[in-house]
Parts: C-alpha cells; structure tokens; sequence
C-alpha cells in the first residue's frame, strides 16, 4: 500500500509542478554556473547505495570546499539556493527517486556513509530496513534543528513505529513546518 501511495503522489505531484520545475531550472542555469541538478551517493534501504537528485542549491564544486553539513549564512549557498531550501523545493526531484523505488515519501532522510560513524552497527542496520523519505520524523518535528542524536533517535522511532497514519501525520506536519519556518 506504501508504494502505491508513494508513486501515485508522487506522479500526480510532478504533473502537477512540472511548470514550476521549467522556472526554477531556468532560474538555477540563470543564476550561477553549474548543472541544474545536484547528484550524490547516498546509502537506501538495506544499505544499498543510490543517487540522489535535488535542484542545486549550492555553488558548483562546493561539496570540496566545506562540510557535508550546511548552517545558516554558509557561503556556498546560491541566491536561488536559498529560496529553493526555505521553500524545500530543492527537493522535488526526489520525486523521481521515490518513482524508481530507492526512496519513500516518508522515512528517514538517507544518509552519506560518512555519517555511519554516528551509528552503532545495530542502529545503522535498523535504520536501513526502511526507504528513506524525501521527508522524515525529524524534519517533521524539528527541521533542521534537530540535533545529529535528536535526528538519529526519531529516524530510529520512526523505523519501529512506522505505519500509514504515522506517515500522513508526518506529511501533515512537513507541510505545517515548511510553511511556518522553512528549511534552514
């Protein structure tokens, strides 16, 4: 039924945005010199490395020149970037992640494997029984305030907890926070 879920959403939402996913790569090529999309690694579900794909929001070349950790005021930061994090449209091509089955709506944001050392083995292991989501329980709740221990212990609550009503609560409160404070 997740799955279902996950790509008829995520189909009827790319039909739905696909003017505004033309506007904001026009704005992306516009504004600063680089691809329109960011591509990484980053590890799914049972550990399985895939790529991901968000609009970049970041000067070109900045993963080499900071790290993997953004803040407020980072440089790095594109003036496009900045409207596309606080709005979190940076994310919408990871619609089409969700489409190719690497990732969820909802679940745990997926992780670089750099950030395994933030895990014991066992909680890296739990953390990946479930796709990670375009959104989770952390950014749900906190946003980019949670704290690495605060994210780990939600995404690992949430990995125990999942079910259906739990991921439209999740989708519910992304919407309110978006809304309310935006993404950095």
């Amino acid at each position: 039924m997740k799955r279902s879920f996950d790509v008829i959403v995520s189909l009827t939402f790319l039909l739905l945005t696909s003017p505004f996913l033309l506007i904001i790569s026009v704005a992306i090529a516009l504004n600063s010199k680089g691809g329109v999309l960011f591509k990484q690694n980053r590890v799914g579900i049972r550990g399985k490395e895939f790529p991901i794909y968000k609009f970049r929001s970041m000067i070109s070349g900045a993963e080499a020149r900071g790290p993997y950790f953004t803040s407020k005021g980072d440089k790095r930061i594109t003036k496009v970037g900045a409207f596309l994090r606080k709005t979190s449209l940076d994310e919408l091509p990871q619609l089409f992640n969700v489409l190719k089955g690497d990732m969820s709506l909802v679940g745990p944001r997926p992780d670089l494997q750099a950030q395994k050392e933030f895990y014991s083995e066992e909680e890296w292991v739990m953390r990946h029984q479930v796709r990670p989501g375009i959104t989770g329980y952390a950014q749900a709740t906190l946003r980019s305030d949670a704290t690495i221990e605060q994210r780990k212990e939600l995404d690992l609550n949430y990995v125990k907890e999942r079910n259906f009503l739990f991921d439209l609560r999740i989708m519910f409160l992304t919407v309110k926070q978006v809304v309310k404070r935006g993404s950095y």
